[in-house]
């Protein structure tokens, strides 16, 4: 089984998850991206978008975890293929939600380009696009190291 282990600074990534876990709280009420599921029936809606919010509250305890006791101790995580589709769905879930409750003002090609001066944004919006890029870059690692049979599954 494939696995990558990434060291991380205990300063930089600490503040982040404290924007993690707010957002996390949010994300246990609501979906990140709710479905347009208005031609189906109320109770199959309700149910699905049930389970869906289920999945998702999973997903994002999952990535948390990963940042536990240990993390803290030696600053390492570690993704393989048992946990990598998780943590992608999580990482989409809370970037969405960053993007909504943050950082929509300042457009898709600045948030995707990463081209910002962090120094001219407010605290919160630094941490919360310091966390967005976060998030993407551990998606990416995501991709380009592990088995790509694992996003198409």
């Amino acid at each position: 089984m494939k696995r990558i282990e990434v060291k991380l600074s205990l300063p930089v990534v600490a503040p982040l998850l404290d924007v993690i876990r707010e957002l996390a709280e949010g994300l246990r009420q609501n979906l990140a991206a709710p479905p347009g599921l208005t031609d189906l029936d109320e109770e199959f809606r309700a149910a699905w978008a049930g389970e869906l919010l289920s999945a998702q509250t999973d997903d994002v305890q999952t990535l948390l975890a990963l940042f536990d006791g240990e993390f803290f101790t030696e600053g390492v995580v570690a993704f393989d293929e048992d946990n990598a589709e998780v943590i992608l769905r999580a990482c989409a879930a809370v970037r969405l939600r960053l993007r909504e409750r943050y950082l929509k003002p300042m457009g898709d090609e600045a948030l995707e380009s990463g081209d910002v001066d962090l120094m001219t944004l407010a605290e919160p919006l630094r941490k919360a696009f310091m966390c967005y890029l976060f998030l993407a870059t551990v998606q990416e690692l995501i991709i380009q190291h592990l088995d790509s049979s694992i996003l198409e599954s």
